[in-house]
């Protein structure tokens, strides 16, 4: 059974992050939608209009599922590696550390704030695609835990790039240089059946791209990959993503002086 000071620790850890974006939702959960929105604006009803269909679906309704995702996968990022920084650069994660609370809470509560806020912004994306098209979703059990899971997985990658980031500076840099090159090139504007065989293959080694095809699936009902390797690949990175945030904050590497 859970103790309950450990309840009382997750619960107020959680709250202190969920409090965060919210209190500041023009600077954390406005921005995508707008950016989301010029997306729709653009890409669905400019360029959409010259391609037509891809894989059987409207142009627009294809880049739905990977636009929405992609909000997801953003903010569940930032919004962990923003705060714990945060927490590292002010010293207030070091009285965590000390707290009579084991690792394990204060990673469940970081990550639970940015699955919070990875789920509000899935919310209010998926909103506003209603305004560009009949969106209507296959699979809603499996949509829900896709973004559950997505939003795990990129709240721990961002915990451990704020573990290792020396400056504000170093917060950006996997955004910019890692993660966004894996959204843009994961299949949120194409399908990889365009690509020559060799550039498929090499889709293939993208994780991202198992996570916006298992969830163009639970939207469309179509995907480019079994579910099964999708699923896989995402448990995969989950397990790994998480362990590795678990030992980081047990050895206080990268915050322990």
């Amino acid at each position: 059974m859970l103790k309950q000071h450990y309840l009382v620790a997750l619960q107020t850890i959680a709250y202190k992050e969920v409090r965060r974006f919210v209190r500041i939702w023009v600077q954390t959960l406005l921005p995508s939608v707008i950016t989301t929105s010029l997306y729709f604006l653009i890409f669905g009803t400019l360029i959409g209009s010259r391609i037509g269909q891809m894989n059987g679906y409207d142009y627009m309704e294809f880049i739905v599922p990977g636009l929405i995702l992609m909000a997801v996968i953003s903010n569940a990022y930032s919004n962990v590696v923003s705060s714990f920084y945060s927490s590292k650069f002010q010293l207030n994660i070091e009285e965590m550390l000390v707290a009579p609370i084991p690792p394990w809470v204060i990673l469940l509560g970081y990550i639970s704030g940015g699955v919070a806020r990875g789920l509000m912004v899935g919310a209010f994306v998926t909103v506003v695609s209603l305004l560009f098209t009949n969106l209507t979703v296959a699979h809603p059990v499996m949509m829900i835990g896709v973004f559950l899971l997505t939003g795990v997985l990129f709240s721990a990658a961002g915990l451990i790039n704020a573990v290792y980031a020396k400056s504000f500076d170093d917060i950006s840099i996997v955004p910019t240089f890692v993660l966004t090159p894996l959204i843009y090139l994961g299949g949120v504007f194409y399908s990889i059946d365009l690509l020559p065989p060799f550039w498929q293959k090499v889709s293939l080694l993208n994780p991202v791209f198992y996570m916006i095809d298992v969830f163009r699936y639970s939207v469309l009902g179509q995907s480019d990959v079994p579910l099964l390797a999708g699923f896989s690949v995402i448990a995969l990175f989950i397990v790994l993503l998480l362990g590795v945030s678990l030992r980081l904050l047990s050895k206080g590497i990268g915050i322990k002086n």
